[in-house]
């Protein structure tokens, strides 16, 4: 699995991407990012507050509850706006 951080996601673990493979028990992209913030303390900042983070598989928004699996690319980012 491909894990993108972007904006400050990326400033605040350090890097930009990364090849994982998380444990089976993770399912879904809320299981995916507590399992992300056990990786250390700058994951852990980065998804501190999940009210700014947004997250897209395979370059479509998908909410927290969004099942997750082997293959997939996750990208986590804060909330765009237009203008």
């Amino acid at each position: 699995m491909k894990v993108l951080y972007f904006a400050w996601l990326r400033a605040k673990t350090g890097i930009g991407e990364e090849e994982i493979d998380p444990p089976a028990e993770v399912a879904d992209v809320a299981g995916l990012i507590e399992w992300l913030k056990a990786r250390g303390p700058g994951h852990q900042e980065a998804f501190k507050d999940l009210g700014v983070v947004r997250c897209a598989i395979n370059q479509d928004y998908v909410p927290l509850s969004h099942p997750v699996k082997r293959g997939d690319e996750v990208a986590f980012f804060p909330p765009v706006t237009g203008g």
